[in-house]
Protein backbone atom coordinates (compact mmCIF):
# COMPACT_ATOMS: atom_id res chain seq x y z
CA UNK A 1 0.00 0.00 0.00
CA UNK A 2 1.46 3.22 -1.17
CA UNK A 3 1.46 6.13 1.35
CA UNK A 4 -1.04 8.63 0.82
CA UNK A 5 -1.46 12.48 2.37
CA UNK A 6 -4.86 13.89 1.58
CA UNK A 7 -4.91 17.20 1.68
CA UNK A 8 -1.46 17.50 3.17
CA UNK A 9 0.48 20.06 0.87
CA UNK A 10 4.26 20.84 1.78
CA UNK A 11 8.11 20.19 0.63
CA UNK A 12 9.76 22.42 3.07
CA UNK A 13 12.57 20.55 5.30
CA UNK A 14 10.01 20.62 8.58
CA UNK A 15 7.41 18.98 6.36
CA UNK A 16 9.19 16.64 4.84
CA UNK A 17 10.46 15.37 8.27
CA UNK A 18 7.00 15.24 9.17
CA UNK A 19 6.02 13.35 6.07
CA UNK A 20 8.93 11.03 7.00
CA UNK A 21 7.74 10.35 10.61
CA UNK A 22 3.55 9.75 9.59
CA UNK A 23 4.74 7.12 7.15
CA UNK A 24 6.94 5.53 9.62
CA UNK A 25 4.38 5.56 12.21
CA UNK A 26 0.84 4.73 10.38
CA UNK A 27 1.26 0.88 10.01
CA UNK A 28 3.20 0.42 13.66
CA UNK A 29 -0.58 0.79 15.26
CA UNK A 30 0.90 2.85 18.21
CA UNK A 31 -0.50 5.55 20.13
CA UNK A 32 0.46 8.77 18.65
CA UNK A 33 0.38 12.03 20.49
CA UNK A 34 -0.23 15.55 17.30
CA UNK A 35 1.33 18.74 18.79
CA UNK A 36 1.73 22.54 17.21
CA UNK A 37 -0.36 25.71 17.09
CA UNK A 38 -3.97 25.71 15.99
CA UNK A 39 -4.37 25.68 12.69
CA UNK A 40 -1.28 23.72 11.57
CA UNK A 41 -2.93 20.45 10.29
CA UNK A 42 -3.47 18.13 13.30
CA UNK A 43 -6.00 16.54 12.08
CA UNK A 44 -5.22 16.00 8.33
CA UNK A 45 -2.41 14.56 9.85
CA UNK A 46 -4.44 12.11 11.93
CA UNK A 47 -6.30 10.90 8.89
CA UNK A 48 -3.27 10.48 7.12
CA UNK A 49 -2.10 8.04 9.63
CA UNK A 50 -5.68 6.07 9.89
CA UNK A 51 -5.85 5.88 5.57
CA UNK A 52 -1.99 4.01 5.46
CA UNK A 53 -2.93 2.00 8.63
CA UNK A 54 -3.67 -1.73 8.63
CA UNK A 55 -7.10 -0.15 10.22
CA UNK A 56 -7.62 2.02 7.20
CA UNK A 57 -11.13 -0.23 6.39
CA UNK A 58 -12.17 0.40 10.11
CA UNK A 59 -14.19 3.85 10.83
CA UNK A 60 -11.79 7.13 11.79
CA UNK A 61 -14.43 8.67 14.70
CA UNK A 62 -12.90 11.89 15.71
CA UNK A 63 -14.03 14.08 18.94
CA UNK A 64 -12.90 17.66 20.19
CA UNK A 65 -12.58 17.63 23.90
CA UNK A 66 -12.96 21.24 24.14
CA UNK A 67 -16.52 21.62 22.69
CA UNK A 68 -18.46 19.78 25.10
CA UNK A 69 -19.19 19.93 29.07
CA UNK A 70 -17.58 17.24 31.17
CA UNK A 71 -20.89 15.21 31.74
CA UNK A 72 -21.52 15.49 27.97
CA UNK A 73 -18.01 14.52 26.83
CA UNK A 74 -18.08 11.78 29.14
CA UNK A 75 -21.61 10.35 27.90
CA UNK A 76 -19.75 11.32 23.97
CA UNK A 77 -16.83 9.27 24.67
CA UNK A 78 -18.10 6.21 26.71
CA UNK A 79 -21.89 6.01 25.96
CA UNK A 80 -24.16 6.27 27.97
CA UNK A 81 -27.53 4.09 30.03
CA UNK A 82 -31.01 5.03 29.65
CA UNK A 83 -31.44 7.11 32.32
CA UNK A 84 -28.09 7.41 33.27
CA UNK A 85 -28.72 11.47 33.31
CA UNK A 86 -31.77 13.99 32.63
CA UNK A 87 -32.12 13.59 29.21
CA UNK A 88 -31.23 10.12 28.85
CA UNK A 89 -34.35 8.59 27.31
CA UNK A 90 -32.04 5.71 25.64
CA UNK A 91 -29.02 3.87 25.79
CA UNK A 92 -26.50 5.36 23.36
CA UNK A 93 -23.01 4.27 22.24
CA UNK A 94 -20.19 6.10 22.71
CA UNK A 95 -17.13 7.31 20.59
CA UNK A 96 -14.39 4.56 21.47
CA UNK A 97 -17.61 1.74 20.36
CA UNK A 98 -18.14 3.49 17.21
CA UNK A 99 -14.30 3.50 15.97
CA UNK A 100 -13.79 -0.20 17.39
CA UNK A 101 -11.42 -1.59 15.10
CA UNK A 102 -10.52 2.07 13.66
CA UNK A 103 -9.05 5.24 14.88
CA UNK A 104 -10.51 7.67 17.82
CA UNK A 105 -8.65 10.87 17.30
CA UNK A 106 -8.97 13.19 20.46
CA UNK A 107 -8.44 16.74 19.62
CA UNK A 108 -7.52 18.77 22.16
CA UNK A 109 -6.34 16.20 24.94
CA UNK A 110 -5.36 19.07 27.11
CA UNK A 111 -8.69 20.40 27.82
CA UNK A 112 -10.18 16.80 29.36
CA UNK A 113 -10.98 17.07 33.12
CA UNK A 114 -8.93 14.66 35.55
CA UNK A 115 -12.18 12.46 36.18
CA UNK A 116 -12.18 11.57 32.43
CA UNK A 117 -8.23 11.80 32.12
CA UNK A 118 -8.58 8.83 34.43
CA UNK A 119 -11.33 6.92 32.47
CA UNK A 120 -9.22 7.58 29.10
CA UNK A 121 -6.36 6.20 31.09
CA UNK A 122 -7.92 2.87 31.83
CA UNK A 123 -9.06 2.42 28.30
CA UNK A 124 -5.95 2.86 26.82
CA UNK A 125 -4.16 0.20 29.13
CA UNK A 126 -6.99 -1.91 29.44
CA UNK A 127 -9.33 -1.33 25.96
CA UNK A 128 -12.37 -1.63 28.24
CA UNK A 129 -14.68 0.78 30.14
CA UNK A 130 -18.34 0.98 31.55
CA UNK A 131 -20.80 3.19 29.74
CA UNK A 132 -21.72 6.32 31.94
CA UNK A 133 -24.91 4.88 34.09
CA UNK A 134 -23.92 1.10 33.62
CA UNK A 135 -21.91 -1.46 35.24
CA UNK A 136 -21.44 -3.57 31.79
CA UNK A 137 -18.04 -3.53 30.93
CA UNK A 138 -17.43 -3.05 27.09
CA UNK A 139 -14.09 -4.63 25.28
CA UNK A 140 -13.20 -2.67 22.31
CA UNK A 141 -10.31 -2.40 19.63
CA UNK A 142 -9.26 1.31 19.10
CA UNK A 143 -6.09 2.77 18.09
CA UNK A 144 -5.91 6.24 19.34
CA UNK A 145 -4.16 9.36 17.81
CA UNK A 146 -4.39 12.65 20.46
CA UNK A 147 -3.36 16.01 20.06
CA UNK A 148 -3.31 19.17 21.65
CA UNK A 149 -1.77 22.62 21.14
CA UNK A 150 -0.90 22.74 24.66
CA UNK A 151 2.32 22.18 26.38
CA UNK A 152 1.45 18.63 28.09
CA UNK A 153 4.64 18.75 29.88
CA UNK A 154 4.42 22.01 31.66
CA UNK A 155 1.11 20.94 32.71
CA UNK A 156 2.42 17.76 34.02
CA UNK A 157 4.15 19.37 36.39
CA UNK A 158 1.86 21.94 37.83
CA UNK A 159 -0.28 18.65 37.86
CA UNK A 160 -3.12 19.69 35.55
CA UNK A 161 -2.56 16.42 33.12
CA UNK A 162 -1.91 13.33 34.39
CA UNK A 163 1.55 12.14 34.07
CA UNK A 164 0.87 8.70 33.90
CA UNK A 165 -1.62 9.12 31.03
CA UNK A 166 0.80 11.54 29.04
CA UNK A 167 3.39 8.78 28.80
CA UNK A 168 0.56 6.48 27.48
CA UNK A 169 -0.23 8.89 24.84
CA UNK A 170 3.57 10.06 24.31
CA UNK A 171 4.73 6.92 22.82
CA UNK A 172 5.40 8.55 19.03
CA UNK A 173 5.04 12.55 19.44
CA UNK A 174 5.06 14.80 16.05
CA UNK A 175 5.02 18.56 15.91
CA UNK A 176 3.25 19.82 13.42
CA UNK A 177 5.20 23.31 12.21
CA UNK A 178 3.71 26.63 12.37
CA UNK A 179 3.30 28.24 8.85
CA UNK A 180 5.39 31.01 9.68
CA UNK A 181 8.20 27.87 10.29
CA UNK A 182 7.48 26.94 6.46
CA UNK A 183 7.25 29.73 4.09
CA UNK A 184 8.51 28.11 1.49
CA UNK A 185 5.19 26.31 1.26
CA UNK A 186 3.06 28.51 1.23
CA UNK A 187 2.85 29.19 -2.25
CA UNK A 188 1.88 25.61 -2.80
CA UNK A 189 -0.86 26.21 -0.33
CA UNK A 190 -2.07 29.39 -1.37
CA UNK A 191 -2.61 28.24 -4.94
CA UNK A 192 -4.59 25.04 -3.10
CA UNK A 193 -6.87 26.54 -1.84
CA UNK A 194 -7.39 29.44 -4.34
CA UNK A 195 -8.59 26.44 -6.98
CA UNK A 196 -10.66 24.91 -4.45
CA UNK A 197 -12.58 27.80 -3.08
CA UNK A 198 -12.14 29.14 -7.45
CA UNK A 199 -14.66 26.04 -8.48
CA UNK A 200 -16.66 26.07 -4.85
CA UNK A 201 -18.08 29.02 -5.81
CA UNK A 202 -17.42 29.55 -9.56
CA UNK A 203 -15.88 32.76 -9.13
CA UNK A 204 -13.58 34.68 -12.27
CA UNK A 205 -10.21 34.81 -10.12
CA UNK A 206 -7.23 32.38 -11.52
CA UNK A 207 -4.28 33.98 -9.29
CA UNK A 208 -2.80 35.75 -6.69
CA UNK A 209 -1.47 39.27 -7.44
CA UNK A 210 2.55 39.64 -6.82
CA UNK A 211 1.34 41.79 -4.37
CA UNK A 212 -0.56 39.51 -2.34
CA UNK A 213 2.10 37.14 -2.05
CA UNK A 214 4.23 39.59 -0.68
CA UNK A 215 2.24 40.25 1.62
CA UNK A 216 1.72 36.88 2.56
CA UNK A 217 5.21 36.32 2.87
CA UNK A 218 5.19 38.77 4.99
CA UNK A 219 2.90 38.56 7.36
CA UNK A 220 3.35 36.62 10.63
CA UNK A 221 0.43 33.84 10.34
CA UNK A 222 -0.90 33.08 13.76
CA UNK A 223 -3.59 31.14 12.81
CA UNK A 224 -1.61 29.36 10.56
CA UNK A 225 -2.70 26.88 7.56
CA UNK A 226 -6.66 27.39 8.71
CA UNK A 227 -6.20 31.59 8.59
CA UNK A 228 -4.63 31.34 5.02
CA UNK A 229 -7.25 29.15 3.82
CA UNK A 230 -9.89 31.25 5.43
CA UNK A 231 -8.34 34.24 3.80
CA UNK A 232 -8.15 32.89 0.40
CA UNK A 233 -12.02 31.54 0.60
CA UNK A 234 -12.90 35.52 1.61
CA UNK A 235 -10.28 36.85 -1.40
CA UNK A 236 -11.97 34.47 -3.94
CA UNK A 237 -15.73 35.45 -2.66
CA UNK A 238 -15.23 38.99 -3.06
CA UNK A 239 -13.02 39.57 -5.91
CA UNK A 240 -14.49 40.38 -9.24
CA UNK A 241 -11.25 39.93 -11.39
CA UNK A 242 -9.16 37.07 -12.47
CA UNK A 243 -5.99 37.92 -9.90
CA UNK A 244 -6.93 37.92 -6.27
CA UNK A 245 -5.43 41.58 -4.83
CA UNK A 246 -4.43 43.19 -2.04
CA UNK A 247 -8.45 44.93 -1.66
CA UNK A 248 -9.73 41.72 -1.47
CA UNK A 249 -7.70 40.56 2.05
CA UNK A 250 -8.84 41.35 5.31
CA UNK A 251 -7.21 45.18 6.08
CA UNK A 252 -5.01 43.44 8.73
CA UNK A 253 -2.96 41.49 5.80
CA UNK A 254 -3.32 44.53 3.17
CA UNK A 255 -0.61 46.20 5.55
CA UNK A 256 1.82 43.72 5.27
CA UNK A 257 2.80 45.12 1.48
CA UNK A 258 4.63 47.87 1.50
CA UNK A 259 7.04 49.46 -1.40
CA UNK A 260 10.21 51.06 -0.14
CA UNK A 261 9.75 54.88 -0.85
CA UNK A 262 13.52 55.90 -1.27
CA UNK A 263 17.06 54.65 -0.27
CA UNK A 264 17.92 55.25 3.20
CA UNK A 265 14.30 55.38 4.37
CA UNK A 266 13.83 53.07 6.80
CA UNK A 267 10.82 50.43 6.62
CA UNK A 268 8.42 49.66 9.98
CA UNK A 269 8.89 46.39 11.51
CA UNK A 270 6.17 43.83 11.01
CA UNK A 271 5.14 44.06 14.76
CA UNK A 272 4.92 47.88 14.55
CA UNK A 273 2.77 47.63 11.21
CA UNK A 274 0.39 46.28 13.13
CA UNK A 275 0.20 48.01 16.29
CA UNK A 276 -0.42 51.00 13.44
CA UNK A 277 -2.89 49.48 11.59
CA UNK A 278 -4.83 48.32 15.01
CA UNK A 279 -4.68 51.71 16.36
CA UNK A 280 -6.06 53.30 13.56
CA UNK A 281 -8.76 50.65 12.98
CA UNK A 282 -9.73 51.59 16.58
CA UNK A 283 -9.76 55.55 16.33
CA UNK A 284 -11.90 55.26 13.14
CA UNK A 285 -14.26 53.49 15.02
CA UNK A 286 -14.89 54.76 18.50
CA UNK A 287 -12.44 51.99 20.24
CA UNK A 288 -15.24 49.22 19.22
CA UNK A 289 -13.22 46.08 19.71
CA UNK A 290 -16.08 43.80 17.85
CA UNK A 291 -16.73 45.98 14.77
CA UNK A 292 -12.77 46.59 14.95
CA UNK A 293 -12.24 42.60 14.24
CA UNK A 294 -14.55 42.49 11.80
CA UNK A 295 -12.63 44.96 9.84
CA UNK A 296 -9.52 43.44 10.41
CA UNK A 297 -11.05 40.35 9.43
CA UNK A 298 -9.74 38.87 12.42
CA UNK A 299 -11.64 36.99 16.00
CA UNK A 300 -12.27 39.10 18.78
CA UNK A 301 -10.23 36.95 21.31
CA UNK A 302 -7.35 37.53 19.00
CA UNK A 303 -7.40 41.16 18.33
CA UNK A 304 -7.70 41.30 22.03
CA UNK A 305 -4.66 39.12 22.63
CA UNK A 306 -2.72 42.02 20.21
CA UNK A 307 -4.09 44.62 22.47
CA UNK A 308 -2.46 43.22 25.83
CA UNK A 309 0.58 42.49 23.66
CA UNK A 310 0.98 45.87 22.74
CA UNK A 311 0.26 47.53 25.27
CA UNK A 312 -3.19 49.77 23.84
CA UNK A 313 -5.52 48.80 26.75
CA UNK A 314 -3.56 50.76 29.51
Amino acid sequence: MSFRFPGIIGDSPRMREVLNLLELVAPADATVLLLGETGTGKELAARAIHLNSPRHQGPFVAVNCAALPETLLESELFGHERGAFTGATARKEGRFVLAHRGTLFLDEIGELSPAIQAKILRVLQTMEFEPLGGTRTVKVDVRVIAATNRDLEAMVREGSFREDLYYRLNVFPITLPALQDRLDDLPRLAEYFLNHFREKYQRPVQSLSPEVMQAFQNYPWPGNIRELENVIERGVIVCQSEALTLKDLPLALQGYFFEASGEGEEEPSLPELERQLIIKTLEKLSRNRQQAAEVLGISLDELNLKIRAYGLDR
